[in-house]
């Protein structure tokens, strides 16, 4: 578990916040609502001068569209100067370490830094950070604003969370998703469930068969399977596209088997033919490019929160 540092507080009206947001568990229940608030206010046009002008780095060390570029959209929402790290062609090239890059960044005067790292738990590393930074991902563990953004959606269709019944369903072990999500929504009062391969499974999930999963959750959130982080002990066991979309994907078949009422979502990037079917991506039930456009929203919320606005 990391420090916290006494930097890493701001006190608004007698009340302190933490600044950076390394991982939901942190954060109390209002808090995230007050953010998911923020969010849905952002969505309906509101604005923030205090982000006017102020430096942010976005520090990828591991590639990415929607949350690379979903940040950088709601930071030019917020009239932000925005300064985009390339690892490929940076000093890191020569030898320089993580920690001397980020800061070196924050040497620049930069006033927020957005990171995203391959290591589980990198922000352990940036306690001697004095700008405030927000985790954009980091290995299979956390992934906080892609969180709130499924919760944003979930709330925006159901209009609460206490009893709702979702379903994870793909590759379990290696996604930052599930783990971030698994946690925050029983913390909601949701009933989480997962479902997918045998491999690909944590030792703790609270497993359901797939087709039951189908025919009673009120939410069906698939996962892509990332090849890029299997051991060759599992990659041993993966299964062909057209044998996983058989089993586990989402297709014409399965959503006539759906719930009336319940919703697709996927993080993204997507699959087709594996984890769902082209006709899915964009059918009645998917909330997945609705996900991405709330992401924008939260982004800004998440800014904001950092910046001092709330």
């Amino acid at each position: 578990m990391h420090k916290r540092r006494s930097e890493d507080w701001a006190l608004e009206s007698g009340c302190y916040f933490l600044k950076n947001l390394y991982n939901l568990s942190d954060l109390s229940l209002e808090e995230i609502l007050l953010i998911l608030q923020e969010a849905e206010a952002f969505r309906h046009g509101a604005t923030f001068e205090g982000a006017a002008g102020k430096i942010v780095a976005n520090l990828f060390f591991e590639p990415s569209t929607r949350t690379h570029y979903s940040f950088q959209t709601a930071q030019l929402r917020l009239n932000c100067k925005i300064l985009d790290f390339m690892p490929e062609t940076s000093s890191m090239r020569k030898g320089e370490t993580f920690y001397d890059t980020v800061k070196t960044f924050e040497s620049f005067g930069i006033d927020l830094a957005i990171i995203r790292h391959s290591q589980n738990e990198y922000y352990n590393q940036l306690e001697n950070l004095n700008i405030p930074f927000i985790n954009a991902g980091d290995g299979t563990g956390n992934h906080p604003t892609q969180s709130l953004l499924d919760l944003m959606t979930i709330r925006q269709e159901f209009g609460h969370f206490d009893g709702l019944r979702v379903a994870i369903v793909g590759d379990i072990r290696h996604s930052r998703v599930a783990h971030t999500n698994i946690g925050i929504m029983q913390r909601l009062g949701m009933e989480v469930y997962t479902s997918g391969p045998e491999q690909l499974r944590d030792a703790n999930d609270n497993y359901i068969d797939f087709d039951k999963a189908v025919r009673t959750m009120d939410v069906i959130m698939l996962l892509r399977v990332q090849h890029e982080r299997h051991s060759e002990r599992t990659q041993m066991y993966e299964l062909s596209p057209q044998e996983y979309n058989r089993l586990y994907g989402m297709n014409h078949e399965r959503l006539e088997m759906m719930k009336p009422g319940a919703i697709i979502m996927h993080p993204a990037p997507f699959n087709r033919g594996v984890e769902l079917s082209d006709e899915v991506v964009e059918c009645p039930q998917s909330r997945i490019f609705k996900q991405v456009q709330n992401g924008v929203f939260v982004r800004m919320a998440a800014i904001k929160r950092a910046l001092g606005g709330f």
